[in-house]
């Protein structure tokens, strides 16, 4: 993972492999809503990286908004289960460290919150 520095943009790993089976992943990742909040893991940008294996499996790096989220495991599985519909092949979640703030959302996305 990457991220350009004008726009705070991730650039995943997976944008490179196939740009278009990535288009298809963050499309069905989309559809994955943190209930509290009422945004979807791209938006809010939970899903820190994302990279095809040879062997057909995908891996994804994510975060939650907080540490002990009570939808973590909920939201989780639903994330696996978009991406294997998505892919045809497994699907593997590391859980990254960073600290989820703000800042990390897509762009106009916390402008329903006042915050940009």
């Amino acid at each position: 993972m990457s991220q350009t520095a004008a726009s705070n943009k991730l650039v995943w790993q997976s944008d490179a492999q196939d740009p278009e089976k990535s288009e298809a992943v963050k499309a069905a990742l989309r559809e994955v809503i943190d209930p509290e909040i009422g945004l979807n893991i791209i938006e809010l940008g939970l899903v820190r990286d994302l990279a095809f294996n040879e062997d057909k499996s995908t891996w994804i790096k994510m975060i939650l908004t907080t540490p002990f989220c009570p939808y973590g495991p909920a939201m989780l599985e639903q994330t696996r289960a978009k991406v294997i519909s998505a892919t045809d092949g497994p699907a593997k979640i590391e859980m990254g460290m960073e600290i989820w703030d703000p800042s990390m959302m897509e762009e106009g996305a916390g402008a329903d919150w006042g915050l940009f």
